[in-house]
Formats: C-alpha cells, structure tokens, sequence
C-alpha cells in the first residue's frame, strides 16, 4: 500500500493558510455587514413599535 500523494510540505501549509486567509477575509465582512443591517433593521422595528404604542 504505498501512498501516492507527496510529503505534506511547508508550501503545501502555506497554500492552505493562504486559501483559509482569502476565504475568511470574503466571508468576514459579509457577515458583519448582514449582523449591522439586522441589528440595525431590528432597532428599527422595536423603535416603530414602541412608537405605535
């Protein structure tokens, strides 16, 4: 049973982090900027209903 893939390597550690560090870098702001809008929206809509009252 001889294992065909190579040696995991410094470079193949650094590939990973890279792509671990895009992914985290695209999906961070998204989800920050979803968690103002409905923290905000939320505001918004606790405001309006206090007002109403």
């Amino acid at each position: 049973m001889t294992n065909r893939r190579p040696p995991f390597t410094g470079r193949d550690a650094a590939g990973a982090g890279a792509a671990v560090g895009a992914l985290v870098g695209a999906v961070v702001p998204l989800l920050v900027s979803g968690f103002l809008v409905g923290f905000f929206m939320g505001i918004a809509v606790v405001a309006k209903r206090f007002r109403n009252t």
